[in-house]
């Protein structure tokens, strides 16, 4: 029977060995505006791209990090796996601009 400082001791390290739980964060292509134009992330966290428009769109980063295709009326899920801060647009509608800052 463990004495109640051990019991302590494994509660405690039982909750600091749980990992924390990725996020999902949408963005919305829509009449050719993606919303929000700036998200705040972590590595690990999904991104949802919802295409809403009738044409196809892609989430392109400058820096070359990712290139999402976004066919029409469909939604994309990938997921952050490096920290910075990311500029990206639509290859088909370049004035379709946004920034994404994924922390580590």
């Amino acid at each position: 029977m463990l004495s109640g400082r051990r019991v302590v001791l494994a509660l405690a390290l039982t909750v600091f060995a749980v990992p924390a739980h990725a996020a999902t964060i949408q963005i919305v292509m829509q009449d050719l505006v993606v919303a929000p134009a700036e998200v705040t992330a972590k590595v690990g966290d999904s991104i949802e791209w919802v295409n809403k428009d009738v044409f196809a769109h892609t989430a392109t980063a400058r820096n070359g990090d990712f290139d999402v295709n976004l066919p029409a009326k469909k939604t994309v899920t990938s997921v952050l796996t490096k920290a910075g801060t990311v500029e990206y647009y639509c290859r088909f509608h370049p004035n379709m601009k946004a920034v994404l800052k994924i922390a580590p």
